[in-house]
């Protein structure tokens, strides 16, 4: 989903809406494309393994092309990700920083999202 698929929810626990909306939509393109969306799994599971890189490292990654995409719920997912996998909240905010750098203005509003995401995440 872009962001103009769903509106920015910034009320206490919007991120965690996003996130079990997007995962019932996952659940519904999986029950109809079974195969496409088991290969995707797979890859997914492949590429987000510790390698050179850890996960949380791979996870502040995606942030920053989330919000260079722009990628509203991509960004609401990564950034729950990325702490879940060990990342501070000062790693998402430098992650956030170069994403504004290398994105320029749309980022910037992105960034503000992500933000958010941030702290509601972070808080609990």
């Amino acid at each position: 989903m872009t962001m103009s698929s769903t509106s920015a929810d910034s009320t206490p626990d919007g991120a965690r809406r996003r996130r079990q909306q997007l995962r019932a939509g996952y659940r519904a393109l999986t029950a109809a494309l079974p195969a496409p969306m088991a290969s995707f799994t797979d890859l997914h599971t492949a590429v987000m393994e510790d390698g050179e890189l850890d996960g949380a490292q791979k996870e502040l990654i995606a942030i920053g092309i989330s919000l260079c995409h722009p990628c509203r719920d991509c960004v609401t997912i990564h950034v729950h990700d990325a702490l879940r996998a060990g990342a501070t909240p000062g790693q998402v905010r430098e992650a956030i920083a170069v994403a504004v750098l290398m994105g320029g203005g749309p980022a910037s509003i992105e960034a503000a999202e992500a933000l958010a995401d941030l702290e509601e995440v972070a808080a609990r």
